[in-house]
């Protein structure tokens, strides 16, 4: 029996790589054009890592007027979670990284999906049997179990290669004995590799790195006539015409098989670009590890939704990770978009990343500092609406106060950077909500410093008055306050402190914190310019009581 009886005779139906080569032509694209795709296992949602990998995948792309596109690598149906396709697409969706084709999404090199791919692998699996370059194996989990501790025993290197592989050299009749006795069987590449050759693959990120020729006889079709990930993703980006692969470096150790697959398979490979790890400094052990799903709640892009954090500023985050020069260009390009930057390859970082979530939450600050009050209120509310229902709608009934309230010291070369997350709005400014502020037992429990509160409501009931100007306004209360044993410098105070009952600036403290609870807030005149006077007065008796 020839391979080629062989092949007919173990796919007898399955139609010759001739038709696939037609019917997936080579893309028209312009010239530079990267085709580059996110090809996860619907496992669960997205985390921190893979965010990442797409972010730049996607950015490549569109910079490049080339194609980004998601394929779903489901053959391994024992690690697959119910919806986890469907879950992958939401997370992408809502980080705003939209692929131009691929699962859900559509495009002429699908499906997308690697398990309605079946019969398009097993036609490269058949032209390799064909060949003489793969065959199938009869090998029990049981007798490789024992052949791998044989080999840990005498030290030798784990895998399917050599003398181990006992059905490498059964001759074509007896495997169809045995297939015909209906004994199960998977599919082997013969490999043509010599592990003794050592060669060099310049990678996208990393630069040259130096491996040795495969020599392992890898599975390529399971028992279930699905392909393996290595076999799988060799077909796809080959028909699918993906000219880069950005993946995690852990896939660094299966080089030298992915690029003997394209070889005796007669493609063309792709640039293989291998991302650095997002690591974390473990604040238990000192150590810097990777970033864990597991162990670390910041893995999961749900976390940052949940905390409010918008997504255009953890887009941002990712791009300082992503280029090293990103940062510098983004400090002096400051009203241009992430898609204004030209990301290179050879200025991604080539060791881990260390993630630094104070970092994203100064990001985010300064992203909020260029939005309008009305795009944080807006996107507040959307926010609030699904995570603090009660704090939307307050937001609801006092949307102009709560514009107002946002916009204060909004403008100017130096924005407030009060917020960073959409919480923050309720957390900073949870004072000016009546509602809000009577749910506290004594919102003054923590007010240590004494003040003399019958100046303050003397202030308040005989001279405050509001629609003035702020310069009125201020200088109301330096008058008031001079006549009332306060000094209105700095250098009277210092030069006789015992003299005065404080200064100007402590009298507008005492203002403060009885609108506020505290020592620091925004500007204290547009503050008091936001409450109506029976609120105003209600303060002053409850402060007055408090102290």
């Amino acid at each position: 029996m020839t391979n080629q009886e062989l092949a007919q005779y173990l796919f007898p139906d399955i139609k010759d790589v001739s038709y696939y080569e037609e019917k997936y032509r080579d893309r028209t694209l312009e010239e530079g054009a990267i085709v580059t795709r996110f090809a996860p296992s619907p496992t669960g949602s997205v985390h921190m890592g893979s965010l990442y990998q797409a972010f730049m995948a996607n950015q490549m792309a569109k910079q490049s007027h080339g194609v980004f596109f998601l394929r779903i690598e489901d053959t391994d149906h024992k690690r697959e979670v119910e919806n986890g396709a469907a879950a992958i697409l939401r997370d992408l969706k809502d980080f705003d990284i939209v692929p131009s084709e691929g699962f859900s999404i559509g495009g002429e090199y699908g499906p997308y999906l690697q398990s309605e791919r079946k019969e398009i692998y097993q036609s490269y699996i058949k032209s390799l049997i064909a060949r003489g370059l793969a065959y199938p194996c009869f090998c029990s989990a049981e007798e490789m179990d024992e052949v791998r501790k044989i080999q840990e025993a005498t030290k030798e290197r784990i895998g399917y290669y050599g003398r181990w592989a006992t059905c490498r050299s059964l001759d074509n009749d007896e495997i169809r004995k045995r297939i015909d006795a209906k004994e199960p069987y998977i599919i082997r590449l013969r490999s043509q590799g010599d592990f003794t050759k050592k060669h060099i693959y310049h990678d996208a990120i990393k630069g040259d790195v130096e491996y040795f020729e495969n020599d392992m006889d890898i599975v390529i079709m399971k028992s279930d006539g699905l392909p393996t990930y290595h076999f799988a993703h060799a077909v796809d980006d080959h028909l699918m015409h993906t000219t880069h692969v950005i993946r995690g470096d852990e896939w660094l150790p299966s080089l030298p098989i992915h690029l003997e697959l394209f070889q005796l398979l007669g493609f063309q490979a792709p640039q293989y670009a291998h991302i650095a790890p997002v690591m974390k400094l473990d604040e238990e052990t000192g150590n810097i590890r990777k970033l864990s799903k597991r162990k670390d709640p910041e893995a999961s892009v749900h976390y940052y939704q949940e905390m409010g954090i918008p997504v255009p500023a953890v887009k941002l985050y990712l791009a300082t990770i992503g280029n090293t020069n990103f940062e510098e260009w983004y400090l002096e390009h400051p009203e241009q978009s992430i898609d204004d930057f030209t990301f290179t390859f050879d200025k991604m970082p080539v060791s881990g990343t260390l993630f630094d979530v104070s970092k994203l939450e100064n990001i985010a600050k300064v992203y909020f500092s260029k939005r309008t009050a009305e795009q944080i209120y807006e996107e507040t509310l959307a926010y609030s609406l699904q995570h603090d229902p009660s704090f939307a709608l307050l937001l609801q009934k006092y949307r102009e106060k709560t514009i107002a309230l946002l916009n204060i010291e909004r403008g100017g070369d130096r924005p407030r950077k009060d917020i960073g997350a959409y919480p923050d709005v309720k957390k900073e400014f949870w004072y000016m909500y009546e509602e809000l502020f009577d749910q506290k037992e004594n919102p003054y429990q923590e007010v240590q410093k004494n003040y003399h509160v019958e100046d303050l409501e003397e202030y308040i009931t005989t001279i405050y008055q509001k629609g003035k100007t702020q310069e009125e306004w201020f200088q109301d209360i330096k008058d008031f306050a001079a006549v009332h044993g306060y000094a209105t410098s700095r250098k009277d105070y210092k030069a006789n402190p015992e003299a005065y009952k404080g200064q100007v600036s402590d009298f507008c403290e005492m203002i403060r914190v009885m609108i506020t609870t505290q020592t620091i807030s925004p500007n204290l005149y547009d503050l008091m310019e936001l409450m109506d006077s029976d609120t105003l007065q209600k303060r002053l008796q409850l402060f007055q009581k408090a102290l």
